[in-house]
């Protein structure tokens, strides 16, 4: 059995790390199979040797993120773990998230996973991003906060956000209101996050100086949109000539940004997914990056990785199936 020493210069960060009763050190130990134990501002772990490096190279995120005054979170540590088992230690390390602006309340907005920061690199370099990912991943959080800055910094003149008004499993028809009031319930969690990024009081005010719009994607049809930042979410709801329609309004000096779950398509059956099409054929195009983020990026409770893998792992199972049923058929 091997053995290895971190030493830590800081020793205020221990209790970061460690976590309430040692839970984080306790969760490293379960899953990479070592023992860490600890005397004054050293570390030791012992295990298998490629055990030990795993988990060092696990402590020595962690270490990272709380010299950042950062809380660690069991988040965090499954990320980390998670990275390590994939053999993508090198990105782990090396990863830091820049601060991408700052909420009303003084919270830092940065990407917390290497896709995170992937698919916000992907914005900066490209006119068009198309991001998809399963719920959690923080995509229209993040593209809501590129979209503010953009707009502090005087790079463009206005917000538009959109998505497509589908029904899942309710009927807008029973909703009370009218059409604005109708569509308001689809587009909360665009509200949420300008809410978070600007404070109700500016939002409202940009929204009534047409400087921030909401709007369904019907909204968009026959305009031209110059010095915007544009953002499509629930894109995987889009029929191709909505996607065609929403990706040709695109003006001079603008950015577009199309968000999806491919996993959670409300459309009728038979229909086609305009996300699951535009994915196919604009692969390749300059100035237009996708970018594919996966349950290793959800930021969310670590009870919704746990379900959409589950999920995952279901429809794989139920499409292997239907795949030898329609064998033996034949």
């Amino acid at each position: 059995m091997a053995e290895q020493i971190i030493t830590f210069d800081n020793p205020d960060l221990l209790p970061k790390i460690f976590g309430d009763l040692d839970c984080n050190l306790v969760l490293i130990e379960k899953e990479l199979d070592v023992t860490i134990s600890s005397r004054g501002p050293e570390l030791k772990i012992s295990g298998e040797t490629n055990n030990i490096k795993a988990a060092s190279d696990v402590i020595l995120y962690l270490k990272k993120t709380a010299k950042l005054s950062e809380n660690i979170t069991e988040q965090n540590v499954t990320y980390a773990i998670s990275m390590v088992k994939s053999s993508r230690s090198a990105e782990l390390i090396s990863f830091d998230g820049d601060c991408i602006c700052i909420t009303t309340k003084g919270k830092p907005v940065k990407p917390k996973t290497v896709g995170q920061k992937q698919y916000i690199q992907t914005i900066t370099d490209n006119t068009v991003t198309i991001g998809v990912g399963p719920a959690g991943t923080g995509k229209t959080f993040l593209a809501v906060a590129m979209a503010v800055t953009a707009l502090r910094n005087k790079k463009i003149n206005r917000i538009i956000l959109t998505r497509p008004a589908v029904e899942a499993g309710e009927k807008l028809g029973f909703l009370p209101g009218d059409l604005q009031n109708k569509i308001d319930p689809y587009l909360r969690p665009l509200y949420d996050a300008l809410y978070e990024m600007m404070g109700a009081e500016s939002f409202n005010k940009n929204l009534e100086k047409g400087v921030i719009e909401v709007a369904p994607l019907a909204y968009m049809r026959g305009r031209t949109l110059d010095d915007s930042f544009i953002i499509l979410d629930e894109a995987q709801n889009t029929t191709p000539e909505q996607m065609k329609m929403f990706l040709t309004r695109l003006g001079f000096n603008s950015k577009a940004i199309v968000n999806g779950d491919i996993t959670q398509i409300d459309l009728p059956d038979g229909k086609t997914s305009g996300l699951r099409e535009a994915l196919k054929i604009l692969e390749g195009i300059e100035d237009i990056g996708i970018v594919t983020l996966t349950d290793k990026d959800v930021v969310r409770h670590t009870l919704v990785t746990k379900i959409i893998r589950a999920y995952t792992k279901y429809e794989e199972k139920k499409k292997s199936t239907n795949v030898k049923y329609k064998r033996v058929q034949r």
